[in-house]
């Protein structure tokens, strides 16, 4: 005799091995995974969201591994649900186009989660994204640190993290993406005090001056003093703004100075409203990366908006 599930699923697998899981239940879960929450999952796919919860907890079940970390807003995606989804999403994918069932959004509704650096999404990502925004792709942006963006990463909360820093170790990949300039700047009121000064008497006619930056352990400053200077920063920052574009507004009301990425206040240097105190032959340069999880992803606007950020990162 056939025994079925309280789900509908069949329970007819041989002895030993783990039960074929429902086509339904591996619709389900793909929208989960590619949506990332019960909820929108459920409104691409024309069920309730507790028939959607029930779903999922079905073939966990059956696969008697968990498949989402559920968060106060949506769901992450475990190892083994990554892995589930790099297996039946092609097939699945090419099941839904061979049967012309492609309105349900599995590829273009999902959206690709993307985090990095706020001030270098404004001003330079954004931008470069919105040919894919205008045909349709979703993006779902996070601001942050790289460190803890880079673990949100590994738990599968982002598709893609733009580092400051090339990732350590196996779980994710990373290519380059863009060189960022750092330039010592003030405001010409600033400016026109330390400039012969700074010439003659080096870093230490800086020390009168309010240093604006961004954190109290003053990572861009030191690395463009021991760079630059040849020399340990020991000037502590009069101001700390948690977001680049903060120290750099405060920089141009004359507040103090700081030290900035070239592409943050070009405009702001052409314009003469920030004046450079040093202009190196060698300037300290930071690498950026984009990064990812290994393997190709199942969503495919993840690689539109990869290659696109890729090519973009050529010209910034």
């Amino acid at each position: 005799m056939r025994h079925t599930d309280s789900d509908g699923s069949g329970g007819g697998a041989r002895p030993g091995t783990a039960p074929a899981a429902d086509l339904n239940l591996l619709r389900t879960f793909l929208a989960v995974y590619r949506s990332g929450s019960f909820t929108a999952a459920a409104g691409l796919l024309g069920l309730s969201q507790p028939t959607v919860t029930t779903q999922i907890r079905s073939l966990e079940r059956q696969t008697g591994r968990e498949l989402f970390e559920r968060l106060p807003r949506g769901v992450a995606p475990t190892a083994v649900a990554h892995d589930l989804a790099t297996r039946v999403a092609p097939p699945l994918d090419a099941l839904a186009a061979a049967t012309g069932h492609q309105t349900a959004p599995h590829e273009r509704a999902a959206p690709v989660h993307l985090a990095g650096p706020g001030e270098l999404l404004c001003t330079r990502v954004l931008p470069a994204l919105a040919p894919l925004t205008a045909e349709g792709v979703r993006l779902r942006i996070t601001p942050g640190l790289t460190e803890p963006l880079l673990d949100e990463l590994r738990a599968g909360r982002h598709d893609l993290v733009i580092a400051t820093f090339r990732p350590r170790g196996r779980a994710l990949t990373a290519v380059p993406l863009m060189d960022e300039e750092f330039v010592l700047v003030a405001a010409p009121v600033w400016a026109d005090r330390v400039g012969e000064r700074l010439t003659e008497e080096g870093p230490a006619a800086l020390h009168t001056v309010p240093l604006i930056t961004y954190a109290e352990d003053l990572p861009i400053a030191r690395r463009y003093w021991r760079h630059v200077f040849g020399a340990r920063l020991s000037c502590p920052a009069a101001v700390t703004v948690p977001d680049l574009r903060g120290v750099l507004a405060a920089v141009i009301a004359g507040g103090g100075f700081t030290v900035l990425p070239r592409y943050l206040c070009e405009a702001e240097l052409s314009s003469g409203a920030l004046v450079p105190l040093r202009r190196p032959e060698d300037p300290p340069i930071n690498t950026a990366y984009l990064a990812q999880r290994p393997g190709r992803p199942a969503n495919p606007d993840v690689t539109r908006v990869r290659d696109l950020l890729i090519e973009a990162g050529r010209h910034w």
